[in-house]
C-alpha cells in the first residue's frame, strides 16, 4: 500500500491499519525465530509500511494543530 492510498484514509483507518500490520509483524518474527518463515523480504516491507503509517498519522495529527 502507497502513501497516497494512506492519506485518503482517516486517523481511526490508519491506526486500525497499523494494529493489522504490528500483528503481522509479531507473527513474522515469530515464524523467523521458530524457522518457519518462507518470505523474509515481507518483514522488511511490513517494517516500512509500518513506517509509512506512522509518518502519515504524524501529518496529520500536525495538520490538525496548525489549523486549531
Amino acid at each position: 500500500m502507497g502513501a497516497s492510498d494512506l492519506r485518503g484514509k482517516s486517523p481511526d483507518e490508519l491506526r486500525t491499519e497499523l494494529t493489522n500490520l504490528k500483528k503481522e509483524a509479531f507473527n513474522l518474527r515469530f515464524q523467523a525465530a521458530t524457522n518457519q518463515l518462507e518470505n523474509t523480504a515481507r518483514m522488511r516491507t511490513v517494517k516500512r509500511s509500518i513506517a509509512r503509517v506512522n509518518t502519515i498519522l504524524n501529518e496529520k495529527a500536525r495538520g490538525a494543530e496548525a489549523e486549531a
